[in-house]
């Protein structure tokens, strides 16, 4: 009895930062791939940079994103924050 006194708390702390802490952040990671892999075409998106811009063209690694009238860069998936506006068609 007084073994398990003493792994009680630790069995506890432990319980404590697993919800508070480690799934919280694996239901985010989760959130955020389930986000980049359905990103497509006119999208209107936030980097993790800040910028906003709208997704021209959508890749396996890396999307196109246009930024301005006549600026358009090459992205990661992962650098994608949110996306703001979700394309109101698909894209072909």
């Amino acid at each position: 009895m007084n073994q398990l006194s003493a792994i009680l708390p630790l069995v506890l702390m432990f319980a404590i930062f697993y919800f508070l802490i480690i799934r919280p952040q694996q239901k985010q990671a989760k959130a955020h791939k389930l986000m980049i892999e359905n990103l497509q075409v006119g999208d209107e998106i936030v980097s993790a940079g800040g910028f906003f811009g709208h997704v021209t063209r959508v890749e396996s690694d890396a999307i196109h994103v246009k930024l301005g009238q006549n600026m358009e860069v090459k992205l990661r998936r992962a650098n994608v924050s949110e996306v703001v506006k979700k394309a109101t068609h698909v894209a072909e």
